[in-house]
């Protein structure tokens, strides 16, 4: 645990944190309140932070969760690294996109219409895959069937 002093009453902004943790399209926002949360060892707070570790689609939110959990004494498992689709038809969702733009789009141009149609999937993505997300996301679009 960090040098930081966990407190156990609530934080007076709990149910700001709690709809920050829960925001589906805003990986940070809940990363930071997850990094919020495990400063107050509560089991309101406990719940939000297992909730995140179980479910979250974002690795990082995910190993955040973890480690708060961890230092509050909870018997937790190191979550594990999603493999394949985070989102159930991502690729579809992608090639659905792809088909709607021009024959003779731009990778930018996909990337935009992507981040306007579908900000969850963006997000988490972006979220998992970190500073290679446009290698992947420009990969993925390169990829996709060709119209």
């Amino acid at each position: 645990m960090d040098n930081q002093e966990v407190v156990t009453d609530m934080p007076e902004n709990y149910e700001e944190l709690k709809s920050s943790a829960n925001r589906n399209a805003n990986w940070r926002e809940r990363l930071d309140a997850v990094e919020e949360l495990g400063n107050w060892k509560n089991q309101k707070s406990i719940d939000i932070l297992k909730h995140r570790l179980n479910t979250d689609a974002v690795y990082q939110v995910r190993e955040a969760a973890y480690h708060k959990l961890l230092s509050f004494g909870e018997d937790v498992q190191m979550p594990v690294r999603q493999k394949g689709e985070l989102i159930k038809d991502a690729t579809k969702v992608l090639l659905r996109i792809k088909k709607s733009l021009p024959r003779d789009h731009t990778y930018e141009e996909f990337k935009e219409k992507l981040k306007k149609m579908r900000i969850d999937l963006y997000d988490t993505y972006e979220g998992d895959k970190g500073a290679d997300f446009d290698v992947w996301l420009e990969q993925t679009w390169s990829s996709l069937l060709k119209r």
